[in-house]
């Protein structure tokens, strides 16, 4: 995304591959449809473009209860990920400091929330490529790349960062069920930073684990509890099982904005329900049959113990945490 002239441009990740198109914000409902309606996805892109949208009704109506209530309108977007609370959290602390220009101060806030999680980017790339040997082969899931931070990635900026180093030789990318971001955007990412990237349904996992051909497993996160228990997208608990069978070092790459110290395990983690129409569309004339129930979470959480670590912005971390 991008933020020109007082307006936020959001690309749309609903329409990749198959074509590029921005959105046009200029209004902070604009931005919670985008966040509701997946066009903008990926945790730490979500507290970004949040905090964009609060500028933006700055910019309309600067008067603190108008901010409040887009910032209460914001936060129903999405309820698992942490970024986007934390993001809302930081514009209501500007909002709350007695200083003139309250547009421009919440525009200051919005950008540097941006700022800093391209170089949280960074700085995970760095300690995870750390601990790569030479041409690893990598299982990811979902997407965690520059579609989905203000940077470029989590686990898919270790990959980048690796992929430079000679560090990684090979991506396997997980369809990622029912929506298909690893199959739409990761791919799409790999191919366009020249990346070897192989696709698997996400039921191939555990049979390519097996045969030996997976080195280590980099996944994103979207929730942290304070005993390491982590939310990601639904699929990442099977791969965690699975990386424990047959012994893969399976790692969460994640910004310490991502980790709720208010939750002392993953048992509290609230886990988003999405629309059943987005698992029924898939199979075409599924829709007509009657009686056809629908279980559709969007995120699952991994038990600590079954990460080998947690490769942050500050440094490769183990739980419990204590910060």
């Amino acid at each position: 995304m991008r933020w020109e002239d007082g307006e936020l441009w959001i690309l749309d990740q609903r329409k990749l591959p198959a074509r590029v198109t921005w959105i046009r914000a200029r209004r902070a409902e604009t931005v919670a449809r985008a966040i509701e309606s997946l066009a903008v996805r990926g945790a730490p892109v979500i507290g970004i473009a949040a905090a964009y949208g609060v500028a933006l009704e700055a910019r309309r109506q600067p008067t603190s209860s108008h901010i409040r209530r887009t910032i209460e309108r914001l936060a129903r977007t999405r309820p698992t990920g942490r970024n986007l609370f934390y993001a809302l959290d930081e514009m209501t602390h500007a909002l709350e400091r007695r200083t003139s220009d309250l547009a421009r101060r919440l525009e200051r806030k919005a950008r540097e929330i941006h700022r800093r999680d391209a170089r949280a980017c960074l700085a995970m790339a760095r300690y995870g490529v750390s601990l790569l040997g030479e041409g690893e082969r990598i299982l990811t899931y979902c997407n965690t790349g520059a579609l989905a931070t203000g940077g470029i990635g989590t686990a898919l900026g270790v990959i980048r960062l690796g992929h430079r180093r000679r560090k990684v030789s090979e991506v396997f990318a997980c369809e990622t069920r029912p929506i298909g971001q690893g199959a739409r955007l990761t791919v799409w990412e790999c191919a366009a930073l020249g990346i070897p990237v192989t696709l698997i349904c996400d039921n191939m996992a555990a049979a390519l684990m097996k045969a030996g051909r997976v080195d280590r497993v980099l996944v994103g996160a979207d929730r942290i509890a304070r005993n390491g228990d982590t939310s990601n997208k639904i699929g990442t608990l099977a791969l965690a099982v699975a990386a424990r069978r047959f012994g893969v070092p399976f790692h969460a790459v994640a910004p310490l904005t991502t980790f709720d110290m208010s939750l002392p395990d993953g048992k509290l983690i609230r886990i988003e329900e999405r629309d059943p129409a987005e698992v029924l569309r898939a199979v075409p004339g599924l829709r007509r049959l009657r009686g056809v129930r629908v279980w559709n979470p969007a995120f699952d959480v991994t038990p600590a113990a079954w990460i080998t670590s947690f490769i942050t912005d500050h440094g490769v971390l183990h739980p419990p945490f204590r910060f």
